[in-house]
């Protein structure tokens, strides 16, 4: 008997309605050599059933309306507003895929066609293009129950690249999954596709996943957490008789860079923004601004006061579980249980009648003694940020240069205050995937151009992104036909481009 578990509200410890069975290893074993077979109907399939597909989900999941909502809201503690936009970010990332895999050039097809008169020897006909790894494991993510969950941009990008999905479910999430995924399946008969395309787990340990990624009929893994869980993983694959990809989003504190004519001109501006972004969501994102850094000056101590009056009348909030809530007050004690560092701002305002209530907290430290310690440089997963103090622009510098692989850095600047520091955006270059100036790094956008990933720790592959229609290409691998009979080929690698897609021949960029 695997068990059962149940999904909890964590402002009010209640109990929700649902009884939900551990899936065993039997279970996940059937859904990986379910995912196989249907992985070599599906690796083929036309380009525009599939996109239909994608569609389908979308609508599907859209439909269920309310009631997920409503769902989502009482598993994670989140308000109504916001999972309303992450709903539509689901839903709209499945269709911005759709029109990806509809349009088709992404296969990337290259043609080199024969040249059998070249001397000395001849060239021979070969046609490349991209084709899907086969079934992919998504393990879905603590703070976003819709958009990095069971239908969200990992399963949304592992579909449109033609691979299967199993996924493992949050804990936290799981009236949610279970809602997304009875959409998923209908939208899988709907188009009738097989079934095995996808399959949702349940586990609330590690034995599942582990297994799950160790199973030779998994193919590659997505994960998005913490840095011990995302190496966990990885480590488990690189052991496996055949190593896999894994995909793993662990963590980064976003630096913010506040240059000296930036915050001279608008410290109360900057202040109220720097908030905003820290507590939005209980700080519980993946872009949180985890660090400011700044050059001392009067106008610095005005920023300083406007963050103090607004953190400390900043409302608690309700984390998503009582297991972050945990590491939360107790990550934080010991930061700044650190001699040299202070406290420099705190919410007053705790709501006592719920549970798992953060209050937003601000410390500060010299660029000095930020520099001697290695800790202050890691996550702290809430609402909380590390203001450090430089006394110039070049002890700014070795403050960036000592910091590790980021999701983001963001630089506020004076109109053209940039020009004064080549060196400085150079070094940021190599520390991030995404540089933003005069933004806050809450709030992704999906879109083609999006980069969310970077340098280690903040991913473990920092040439793939998972947001943005580019994170198909971390389920497909290129594969090349010489000299194969035309009827034979791909769609895609045809004489007469049957599918009017974009391609490379002989070096030229055609669609022809």
């Amino acid at each position: 008997m695997n068990g059962t578990f149940y999904a909890l509200n964590p402002a009010t410890g209640k109990v929700l309605e649902g009884e939900f069975l551990k899936s065993g290893l039997r279970e996940a074993d059937e859904a990986l050599r379910a995912a196989e077979q249907a992985f070599q109907n599906y690796k083929n399939i036309n380009k525009d059933v599939k996109a239909a597909f994608l569609r389908c989900i979308a609508d599907e999941i859209a439909a269920l309306g309310d009631i997920l909502i409503n769902r989502a809201a009482e598993e994670s503690g989140l308000p109504i507003g916001r999972l309303q936009g992450e709903l539509g970010r689901t839903t709209g990332q499945l269709r911005l895929f759709a029109q990806l895999v509809e349009e088709g050039s992404w296969v990337d097809a290259i043609i080199d066609t024969a040249m059998p008169e070249r001397q000395p020897l001849p060239r021979p006909d070969i046609r490349r293009m991209l084709v899907p790894l086969g079934p992919v494991v998504v393990f879905g993510a603590s703070n976003f129950p819709l958009a990095f969950s069971v239908a969200g941009g990992d399963t949304a990008s592992a579909l449109a690249s033609g691979c299967p999905v199993i996924v493992k479910a949050h804990p936290a999430h799981l009236g949610t999954s279970k809602l997304v995924a009875s959409a998923v399946i209908n939208a899988i008969r709907k188009s009738g596709l097989p079934e095995g395309l996808f399959s949702l787990l349940y586990d609330d340990g590690y034995e599942i996943g582990a297994y799950l990624v160790t199973h030779p009929k998994t193919k590659a893994v997505t994960f998005t957490g913490s840095l011990k869980g995302g190496m966990a993983l990885v480590r488990l694959a690189q052991q496996r008789k055949q190593p896999i990809p894994v995909f793993a989003e662990m963590g980064s504190i976003n630096p913010v860079v506040l240059l000296p004519e930036a915050i001279a001109e608008k410290a109360t501006e900057l202040a109220a923004k720097c908030a905003a972004s820290i507590t939005l969501g209980a700080g519980q994102f993946c872009t949180n601004p985890g660090l400011l850094i700044a050059v001392q000056s009067e106008e610095l101590d005005q920023f300083k006061q406007e963050l103090n009056r607004i953190i400390s009348t900043t409302p608690s909030a309700t984390m998503l579980t009582e297991g972050i809530f945990v590491n939360y007050e107790q990550r934080t004690q010991q930061a700044l249980n650190a001699a040299e560092v202070s406290l420099l701002a705190e919410s007053g305002l705790k709501n006592t009648d719920l549970q798992n209530q953060s209050v937003a907290k601000i410390a500060q430290v010299s660029a000095a003694d930020f520099l001697k310690s290695d800790s202050l440089q890691e996550e702290i997963f809430g609402p909380y940020s590390l203001l450090v103090i430089a006394e110039d622009i070049r002890q700014m510098e070795e403050v960036l240069d000592a910091l590790e692989g980021q999701l983001t850095v963001t630089l506020f600047s004076a109109e053209n205050e940039l020009s004064q520091y080549p060196e400085l955006i150079s070094k940021i270059q190599d520390k991030t995937g995404r540089m933003i100036r005069n933004g806050m790094p809450t709030g992704v956008e999906v879109c083609s151009a999006m980069q969310h990933g970077g340098p280690y720790p903040a991913t473990n592959d920092s040439r793939f992104t998972s947001v943005g229609t580019t994170a198909i290409y971390r389920f497909v691998r290129p594969l090349a036909w010489q000299d194969w009979a035309p009827e034979l080929l791909p769609d895609a690698l045809k004489d007469g481009n049957p599918l009017g897609i974009y391609r490379l021949i002989n070096q030229k960029r055609t669609n022809t």
